[in-house]
């Protein structure tokens, strides 16, 4: 099979995807310059084995919503640079195109949001079957088979934000018990210009407390700016994710560095509690904004949220979610 037959005539990964969005696709491979293998496992998917391996199996998702298209083409390029002999990988990869119907749609998501479909939450009675149950079904059964091997497991679960940020490049890390992040996931970040971390405070559905907890991996979801059209992103604004991605196929450690991390814990999760609730932050206010202690968040008839004794700054403030979900993170900087 040649590589124009890997994606059946299309140009590339990405126009592959999108053309066979929500369709199954036979599986397939052909040999890399390098001497590995790149194999199609079903639309939007693909696995690297390498000839010569000496990294840690690693999981590189994006697109679990449709419209955060920056990481998308920067997989895309990766898997480019893998066919033309331009990256060696050593590291088994697979790399995950989420939510190929949203991306078609231009949209963040079709049905449901699916990065709240994981770890089984995909078969709880709230969500009809759909496109996106059935992917997140059919992505953990992936990722499983793909952990089965790995001694060492690391996942990069790519996105782009909302909102703007005055953080605009942040990873957070998944709530597991008694784990705290590696030196090497610290030094991988600020390779890919990433300085701030966000450190989860409970579990989660997401695609990487899945992989996480489910799978033990070493998993980040990490941010890198705002979301744009397809053709709009500015790759010199990702060009150290790039760099840090390639550095990290070709199984080198990220360099040593003095630069530290400035790191958040969530103090609060706000949850919409239903009809009376009433959201005090405007729907134009960035990511990262501070308030004051003493300023009221959220209430309805029988809460006030006001911020503690510290400054707070909220992260992920969407008040239109149904009741019961998540509305936005209330956080402050861990000194």
């Amino acid at each position: 099979m040649t590589n124009t037959n890997l994606f059946e005539g299309h140009p590339d990964w990405l126009s592959h995807t999108l053309a066979n969005a929500g369709l199954p696709t036979a599986v397939g491979d052909v040999a890399l310059p390098d001497g590995g293998r790149l194999q199609r496992l079903a639309t939007g998917v693909l696995c690297v084995h390498p000839a010569q391996v000496s990294g840690p199996h690693t999981i590189l998702s994006a697109g679990v919503h449709g419209n955060e298209t920056a990481p998308i083409e920067i997989l895309n390029d990766l898997v480019l640079s893998l066919l033309q002999g331009n990256v060696t990988a050593t590291c088994p990869t697979l790399l995950i195109l989420g939510n190929p119907p949203a991306m078609v749609a231009d949209q963040r998501f079709v049905t449901y949001n699916m990065n709240r479909l994981f770890s089984g939450a995909h078969q709880h009675p709230d969500y009809k079957p759909c496109d996106e149950t059935e992917r997140a079904a059919q992505l953990e059964q992936f990722c499983l088979a793909f952990a089965e091997s790995a001694e060492r497991l690391v996942h990069y679960d790519l996105h782009t934000a909302i909102r703007p940020s005055h953080r605009e490049k942040f990873a957070l890390y998944p709530w597991v018990p008694d784990r705290t992040i590696s030196d090497d996931q610290c030094r991988f970040l600020l390779d890919a210009d990433v300085d701030t971390l966000l450190l989860q405070h409970t579990g989660a559905t997401t695609f990487s407390a899945f992989t996480a907890v489910d799978l033990g991996g070493e998993s980040l979801t990490i941010e890198l700016g705002k979301v744009r059209p397809f053709g709009e992103n500015n790759p010199e604004d990702f060009r150290g994710i790039d760099r840090a991605l390639r550095r990290h196929l070709r199984g080198e450690p990220a360099p040593a560095t003095d630069r530290k991390l400035t790191r958040f814990e969530v103090v609060h999760e706000i949850i919409h509690t239903g009809e009376d609730f009433h959201f005090h932050v405007s729907d134009d206010t960035p990511n990262f904004t501070e308030y004051a202690p003493g300023i009221i968040i959220w209430g309805d008839r029988t809460t006030d949220y006001k911020v503690g004794d510290r400054p707070e700054a909220i992260v992920f403030p969407n008040p239109k979610v149904p009741k019961g979900h998540r509305v936005g993170l209330m956080v402050r900087e861990v000194k």
